[in-house]
């Protein structure tokens, strides 16, 4: 299926976009640094039944941004909220993968009415999450279990974003407060872990769960921490079976 670009001004930023298929509208978010490069499984299995539009965070992939600006979760979700408007997806559901799961619960607690639905793949955000000595282990432990490809596109993003722009967002991940803005969240929430995550253990998701007013928790058996590359399918099921029009599509 074939791809198109939209670059849209936002915040200064010229900010892009890669959209796939047509039908109820879907916004992928990525982790930490990333880009919409490691969205490519995903957006292809989901773009026969939903739009999906795979998104540059400020500073992130092709979203160029001075390296001063965007070094917090805060100023990402609220260039995300601008995005949004300005790309008029106000009622999209939001995706987010990792610390992009953390940003998009950031901005359901701050901008109330803006997402529809929240999907959270493998997220950062609970208080035990532990600390940047540990994180970094456990990053290094994760990496041998997913696709070379996948590792190549990752590497490629940090490049793009840059090590300080990196650094900065890691750092931020101990300060940012995203648990008291939970119960502000009553949007429909599914999380989604995998039991070969080191990360972002299953135990971890239940946290979520029950921290969340609307939320249910899915374990999805064999998952890495990149769970929508490692386990394309059973992610894919899993969304087109949280969003209440694509009920009927599911294959």
């Amino acid at each position: 299926m074939k791809a198109r670009e939209v670059w849209l001004e936002v915040q200064g930023v010229r900010t892009f976009a890669r959209v796939m298929g047509a039908g109820p509208r879907i916004v992928l978010v990525p982790g930490m640094g990333c880009s919409h490069l490691y969205y490519g499984r995903l957006q292809e299995a989901l773009a026969p039944y939903l739009e999906v539009w795979a998104y540059d965070p400020p500073g992130q992939g092709y979203s160029r941004a001075p390296l001063s600006q965007y070094r917090t979760m805060r100023e990402v979700s609220d260039h995300l909220a601008a995005w949004l408007e300005a790309a008029r997806l106000r009622g999209a559901v939001l995706f987010g993968h990792s610390q992009g799961g953390e940003v998009v619960l950031d901005l359901a607690g701050r901008y109330p009415g803006l997402p529809s639905r929240l999907v959270l793949c493998a997220p950062t955000g609970i208080p035990e999450y532990p600390r940047i000595p540990r994180q970094l282990l456990n990053f290094v432990r994760n990496a041998p279990r997913e696709r070379l490809e996948l590792c190549w596109r990752v590497v490629r993003s940090y490049f793009m974003a840059g090590p300080s722009r990196v650094w900065a967002l890691l750092y931020d991940q101990l300060n940012h407060r995203v648990v008291p803005l939970m119960r502000r969240v009553h949007v429909p929430v599914l999380v989604l872990v995998g039991t070969r995550d080191p990360i972002i253990r299953p135990r971890l998701g239940k946290a979520f769960e029950e921290a969340l007013p609307h939320a249910l928790l899915r374990v999805i058996e064999g998952g890495t921490h990149a769970l929508h590359d490692s386990r394309t399918e059973e992610v894919a099921r899993a969304v087109l079976e949280f969003c209440p029009a694509e009920r009927q599509a599911v294959p």
